[in-house]
């Protein structure tokens, strides 16, 4: 039986501005792009790999962006949503974005909600605040109460070294002060602080992705957090196009884990956490 896999953190941008975002973020990181940025070309490459489902994570990078990348994330899931579920094949699924800075949070979050997006992406580093800010603190809280799924990058960015904005610690705050119940950590909790993630965060009430992170920590690691946090608390991610999906998922079946473990992980939790309404989208 062919098996399930979702994964919850790929990047796509506009046909007319991929090319040029893919080699600015690529020369910045210094890292090889899996994909040309484009739609299309997340799919396929996800597709190659055997994945199912794709969930999108747009950044703003101003306030001012809200509009554009809002109807391009809305486009692309009502393109999805309009056509056959029939035949399989890779499918995708765009959460909103928002800015920390933006004049407006409550009416852009509460625009996002209507619209029918699941979750909003957050990103510190590019975005230039620190996660236990308050300008993030008030954004978490009410996108909580619209029942938006929140996920933020965490721990270092290869392209935006120092300082780091969202560290195990800063997230521990967060999660005191608001309590948010569908929070994810990126990056297995912090991208290159992985010891002070399982001293600081495994076991509370928090999901963690793997994007970037299979083949860059550690497996003793991975291993530890998934006994310490659990494996009902992890998502497989990949951060297509800067991880390799194939490769990722290759890593990741090769660790020692029970295969009820492994589908935990791979897709079970991701569904429980979007809802199944979230998987009804067509094939690229």
């Amino acid at each position: 039986m062919e098996r399930k896999v979702i994964d919850f953190h790929t990047h796509a941008f506009p046909d007319k501005i991929a090319e040029k975002t893919i080699q600015m973020l690529s020369q910045k990181a210094g890292i090889p792009a899996h994909s040309d940025g484009s739609v299309q070309g997340l799919c396929g490459v996800l597709q190659a790999a055997g994945i199912s489902l794709g969930v999108v994570l747009p950044v703003l990078t101003r306030p001012e962006q809200f509009a554009s990348v809002t109807r391009f994330a809305l486009e692309l899931n009502q393109k999805a949503a309009l056509e056959s579920v029939n035949g399989g094949g890779t499918r995708l699924l765009s959460f909103g974005g928002i800015h920390p800075d933006t004049a407006d949070y409550k009416g852009e979050l509460k625009e996002l909600s209507d619209s029918g997006f699941l979750g909003i992406k957050l990103h510190p580093d590019y975005q230039g605040v620190f996660f236990d800010d308050v300008r993030y603190l008030r954004i978490i809280e009410y996108a909580a109460q619209l029942g938006l799924i929140v996920i933020t990058h965490a721990g270092i960015d290869i392209g935006f070294p120092e300082p780091v904005h969202c560290t195990p610690e800063r997230a521990l705050r967060v999660l005191r002060e608001i309590k948010p119940d569908k929070l994810v950590l990126a990056h297995c909790g912090g991208f290159g602080l992985w010891e002070e993630v399982l001293e600081t965060l495994a076991g509370e009430s928090v999901y963690l992705d793997t994007a970037y992170s299979m083949g860059h920590i550690p497996q003793e690691l991975f291993l530890k957090l998934c006994r310490t946090h659990g494996t009902e608390k992890l998502l497989f991610a990949t951060d297509c196009p800067w991880g390799n999906p194939a490769r990722d998922l290759e890593t990741f079946l090769s660790m020692p884990l029970e295969k009820e473990e492994q589908d935990l992980i791979l897709y079970q939790n991701a569904e429980r956490l979007l809802g199944m309404n979230a998987l009804r989208r067509k094939k690229c």
